[in-house]
């Protein structure tokens, strides 16, 4: 799908040393006809304008930098629903994981990707998955995957949940003073089912936000 270039009101409107840990405890077993859970959850302009950037255009698919440093590796094996708008959502809580690693790579909370790409209780999260790696003298390297993802829209259709699982096995913490990888031996700690809400920005020319994330650490399902 082609992506769409967010306009400049867009753009105004813009712990675990592994692991994200859980903002809710849902397992995220529901039907299609389900109320999704945040639905209803309001949107908040950016604390700031995204920023000009030397990224390539691949990084930068509303304007807003999301780059990654080449040992930051998010990869997401999924095939993208037919939807437009589920489409358009689940590229945007790609895109809102990938803010998060890289709030943690520049080590700062305020980045412009993590106030385009979530609102409300999803900026709250990012921000405290953020600054807790900060405060900890931590970053993040290998490969973290995410597969096997399902998506579903509320009636109004300016919602949409993404669901999918996360293995982490291969992605580690670092401690940003020494260098030294905090490697672990595989276990089932290394898998976690996420469940992200995602809202229609009003004027934001197709941009979704991640309003309320949802995470079953430890997930069985997700081997």
């Amino acid at each position: 799908m082609k992506r769409r270039t967010v306009h400049a009101a867009a753009a105004l409107a813009a712990a675990s040393a592994l692991l994200l840990t859980a903002c809710g405890g849902e397992d995220g077993k529901s039907s299609d006809n389900d109320k999704i859970a945040g639905a209803d959850q309001g949107t908040e302009a950016p604390e700031k304008p995204a920023q000009p950037s030397g990224a390539p255009a691949a990084d930068k698919p509303d304007g807003v930098d999301v780059s990654l440093p080449k040992d930051m590796n998010l990869v997401f094996d999924w095939d993208k629903p037919q939807n437009e708008n589920e489409a358009a959502a689940m590229d945007d809580a790609a895109n809102y994981l990938r803010a998060i690693y890289r709030g943690v790579d520049k080590r700062t909370s305020k980045d412009a990707a993590v106030t385009s790409y979530s609102t409300g209780e999803g900026l709250t999260y990012a921000k405290t998955q953020i600054d807790s790696r900060v405060e900890g003298g931590w970053t993040a390297t290998g490969t973290r995957r995410h597969y096997r993802a399902t998506t579903r829209s509320a009636p109004n259709g300016n919602s949409v949940e993404v669901a999918f699982c996360v293995d982490s096995s291969k992605f580690y913490g670092e401690e940003v003073k020494t260098g030294k990888v905090l490697e672990t031996k595989p276990s089932i700690e290394d898998f976690d089912y996420f469940r992200i809400i995602m809202v229609k920005y009003p004027t934001g020319g197709g941009l979704w936000q991640a309003s309320k994330v949802f995470v079953e650490t430890k997930a069985e399902k997700c081997r």
